[in-house]
């Protein structure tokens, strides 16, 4: 029973940061999905890849894994580069590209 430690990117339909600050513990998928021959629905039989733990900092994560005995593995979020834009900016005298359309 492996889970996995991370902080969730936000998703195409964000604009801002909302629900991406926390940390979330999943359980890695213990076995493989079937599909339903009649309905065509997938399943499993692993009940722990229905849990999903939200928690306020990474520390809080990783004791929570810990006091229970849960192998975990831990992913690093990558920080998008704040760049600092301006609409002025694109009527400026000394802009590198002209501005056309």
């Amino acid at each position: 029973m492996l889970a996995r430690i991370y902080r969730p990117a936000k998703t195409a339909m964000q604009s801002g940061k909302a629900k991406s600050r926390d940390w979330r513990l999943e359980f890695e998928p213990a076995s493989a999905r079937f599909i339903d021959p009649l309905m065509g629905w997938t399943g499993s039989t692993d009940m722990n890849g229905q849990v999903r733990l939200t928690f306020d900092t990474k520390e809080e994560a990783i004791e929570y894994a810990e006091r229970h005995g849960i192998a975990f593995r831990l992913q690093e979020p990558h920080e998008a580069p704040v760049i600092i834009k301006a609409y002025a900016d694109n009527f400026d005298t000394y802009r590198k590209q002209p501005w056309t359309h």
